[in-house]
């Protein structure tokens, strides 16, 4: 249950005081963006103080009772005063419940990028800003201290503190039987891990002797690294603090063998599901609902507020509703979503068009989607059979399977001609975009295909015109699905014809997300089909990590980035020169000291892919169906629709979103 702590410390006087504030665009920061050779200089003094805070009709019964501090005791001594009018927004009123719908009941950690309060975030300048924290100073892009706001609590009223940093570095990101991997890769220069120290309460201080430019944007992350956890709930389930037969009870409940699998079930902070674990989220789970539905309820402590002194966020609950089997087009279309995008597609729109004019009580957006492909083709490099790894391997197969894709039919029939053609490559919103590589083995030439693939020696055919392999079976491509997208089997259909022509025959086999997640890490999926990378809009402060393979998530190589996040402990070390390449390039990127670096080992990745054609893009800036409730209030009518970076809705702060007085919220 959702429960709320009243602290002693938190209705006395001196935190009801005012005190000096900062709005967005005050923020002092020095952020990942600097040189290695620049020095953060100290915070402006900020003249602006807490507005008069305005207790919410949500929590006055709790507060009349004495069960919850006042609002005014609730947020921190100098939260984040957001200036909504500088970011062109109303300023809104508190209330209502906004209803959403996901695929299934663990989509429920959707609520973290929706919600999409981090250490630091971007804006919607996609910029860096502290955000948990009050500010950030850098040194020499090499020492990193983080100030924590004053006052700051968890949703149950516990004091958040460097308590809760210290406690996941000491007793969970280095704890054997916790991480036996040790501390995630991005806290690594070179090997080295940070020396992090805890001067006060309100200091964490991360230090490297050369720069990581990886660390503060891996912070803003949809799916973020939380490298704090809530100690003082943790320490129960953690045998550094409590004795391993007093968690016997709680281990057997769980079903789970160790004090370290009990654990690690209960800290969940992305995964979102155990609703007795505090967050500093704008929504808190109630766990109420069972497996159909969930609700989310505002978090009473809560570090935002607008100028007017108006907590945040504005909307007090968020239900998620299950609606699988591709009900969900049909229940926006019936008006049963304030606000939608996930589990819609283009194909969608039509319908949700006709709603519109039924009803009338929504609209639908078409949003840009800033994946580098909509949808992208991956040959795995590290399948299991010798044979077809080799044929896998040969860019020459790779280059031809791309240039027999008639990607102009394939835009016409799934998005009216609207998204644009060519290979997987970034965004013309990114620097680094270079038509040339979009059109990179991308135009239709099924001729030029086939030369490439007699050119590999896969001369001979069965009777039915289809390709063999070297060792005498027919040349038959697997690829696989998640089976959750019908413009993906609309669009492998239409492959299907053109791939023929070239005596190549595509079998598509969808299967269930996690299903295909672990055969494609398996080695035994020769060929998947995915998004392309993320972010589709990087800049010389985006990492290219994702270029090399350094993650197994990327389906062209998952073993090697097994390997490589394992540090060899599993998968396979890399055995391409090319892919070793981009390793180098990703390090050296990691060195790099100013941004004509870093913008030309950028450039000299994408140039790679486009030559190697590691994932086959088909087209990409597909517009995306956005169901918006007409009473629903500051939800831009344009927007960029990315999971990196942004976190989708994220990224435009849902927190600030309200239903308009007049709707009856």
């Amino acid at each position: 249950m959702f429960r709320l702590v009243v602290l002693a410390l938190a209705v006395t006087g001196e935190l009801t005081a005012p005190a000096p504030a900062q709005t967005e665009s005050q923020t002092a920061t020095q952020t990942a963006t600097q040189t290695a050779t620049q020095t953060a200089t100290p915070a402006p003094t900020q003249t602006q103080t807490v507005p008069a805070v305005k207790e919410s009709a949500y929590f006055a019964d709790a507060v009349a009772k004495g069960k919850l501090p006042p609002a005014a005791a609730r947020i921190p001594l100098d939260p984040l005063v957001v200036d909504l009018a500088a970011k062109g927004r109303e300023t809104g009123v508190q209330g209502g419940t906004l209803h959403t719908m996901i695929g299934q009941i663990k989509d429920v950690r959707q609520m973290v990028p929706f919600g999409y309060a981090r250490l630091v975030g971007y804006d919607q300048n996609y910029t860096l800003q502290p955000d948990i924290l009050k500010s950030v100073d850098v040194v020499e892009g090499r020492i990193f201290t983080f100030h924590l706001r004053r006052g700051h609590r968890w949703s149950d009223g516990v004091p958040f503190t460097s308590e809760d940093f210290e406690y996941w570095w000491d007793h969970v990101a280095n704890n054997a039987d916790l991480t036996p991997s040790g501390p995630p890769d991005f806290l690594r220069v070179d090997g080295e891990l940070p020396k992090v120290s805890f001067p006060d309460a309100e200091t964490v201080i991360y230090a490297w002797s050369r720069p990581n430019p990886r660390f503060l944007p891996e912070l803003a992350m949809a799916s973020p690294p939380f490298i704090y956890r809530p100690a003082h709930y943790l320490k129960q389930f953690n045998a550094d603090f409590t004795p391993v037969a007093s968690m016997a009870q709680a281990i057997a409940d769980h079903k789970v063998r160790s004090w370290a699998a009990l654990h690690n079930a209960l800290d969940n902070m992305y995964k979102f599901d155990n609703p007795d674990e505090p967050t500093l989220q704008p929504w808190v789970n109630t766990a109420a609902g069972g497996k159909s539905r969930r609700t989310f309820v505002r978090n009473p402590y809560y570090h935002r507020i607008d100028s007017t002194g108006t907590q945040l966020p504005y909307i007090d609950e968020v239900e998620m509703t299950v609606a699988g089997g591709g009900l969900i087009a049909a229940k926006a279309n019936a008006g049963e979503a304030d606000l939608q995008a996930r589990g819609l597609d283009f194909k969608d729109v039509s319908i949700l068009k006709q709603g519109e004019l039924d009803n009338g009580n929504y609209r639908t957006l078409l949003w840009q989607s800033g994946a580098a492909s909509q949808i992208a083709i991956y040959p795995n490099l590290n399948y299991a059979d010798p044979v077809w790894r080799k044929v896998l391997r040969d860019v020459r197969f790779r280059r031809a399977l791309s240039l027999a894709i008639d990607r102009r039919i394939i835009n016409r029939t799934l998005y009216f001609g609207m998204a644009t053609e060519g290979a997987m490559t970034v965004l013309p919103k990114s620097p680094f975009y270079d038509d040339r590589l979009r059109r990179a083995w991308a135009d239709y030439d099924p001729v030029q295909a086939n030369a490439l693939l007699d050119q590999m020696g896969l001369t001979a055919r069965s009777s039915d015109g289809y390709r063999l392999l070297p060792d005498g079976r027919p040349l038959r491509l697997i690829v696989e699905t998640s089976g959750e997208r019908d413009e993906v089997e609309s669009a492998l259909q239409i492959i299907v014809d053109t791939w023929r022509d070239i005596g190549v025959q595509l079998i598509m086999r969808p299967l269930d997300r996690d299903t295909l997640y672990n055969r494609v890490d398996a080695g035994q999926t020769m060929a998947a089909v995915w998004y392309g990378w993320d972010d589709g809009i990087p800049t010389p402060q985006t990492s290219p990590a994702y270029l090399a393979p350094e993650q197994q998530e990327f389906f062209a190589w998952p073993k090697w980035g097994q390997y490589f996040q394992t540090n060899g402990a599993a998968g396979e070390p890399v055995d391409m020169i090319q892919p070793r390449r981009l390793l180098d390039l990703a390090r050296d990127w990691d060195k790099a000291t100013t941004d004509e670096e870093r913008t030309r080992i950028w450039r000299d990745m994408l140039a790679i892919h486009a030559d190697q054609v590691y994932g086959i893009g088909i087209l990409n800036g597909a517009p995306q169906p956005v169901v918006v409730s007409r009473k629903l209030r500051n939800v831009p009518d344009t927007a960029i629709w990315a999971w990196e970076p942004g976190a989708q809705f994220g990224v435009l702060r849902p927190d600030e979103f309200f239903f308009a007085p007049e709707a009856g919220q």
